[in-house]
């Protein structure tokens, strides 16, 4: 048996390539899957956003934001959630705020106007984009990327075009 050590040899380098290949093959076909949704997303984009502000109009409350005056941000960054791989695009909004709760707010809101920023979620199924109506209100993107870090990690991110 002393002879047989380079069977060990043989089947740990095979098994080595074996492994390298299997990751470069499921980091190409996440990297395919990521072009195309991406490109899905800007098809859906219009949709994405009426369906948005259709779903969160109806959850409103009395004094909350105004979904239907809404202005959404040209870029858009995508994340996935590090469990479930569920690949996540976060636009960025400003939407009107009619009333404040608290006279702290009230104060501020004279020196900065009736509008909140906040962030979009957009959801990637594996064939087409959706949303459930949700946002982050007082977070950009960027910083909604950052709280949730432990659980998302960015892909990609695509800033607005100035003009």
């Amino acid at each position: 048996m002393p002879g047989l050590w380079w069977i060990a040899v043989v089947v740990g380098t095979v098994s080595a390539v074996l492994l390298l290949y299997w990751r470069s093959g499921r980091a190409a076909a996440l990297e395919a899957r990521f072009a195309r949704a991406r490109k899905g997303f800007h098809l859906q984009r219009e949709r994405l956003e009426a369906k948005f502000v259709q779903l969160a109009a109806a959850k409103a409350r009395p004094n909350g934001p105004q979904w239907t005056e809404s202005d959404f941000d040209d870029g858009v960054a995508y994340v996935r959630n590090r469990k479930s791989g569920e690949l996540l695009a976060f636009g960025g909004l400003t939407v009107p705020v009619d009333e404040f709760e608290d006279a702290a707010t009230a104060a501020i809101s004279d020196l900065i106007g009736n509008l909140r920023s906040g962030t979009v979620i957009f959801r990637f199924d594996g064939k087409q984009w959706d949303t459930d109506g949700r946002a982050i209100l007082n977070l950009s993107p960027d910083e909604a990327i950052r709280f949730y870090r432990n659980d998302l990690e960015m892909i990609d991110q695509e800033l607005a075009r100035r003009a």
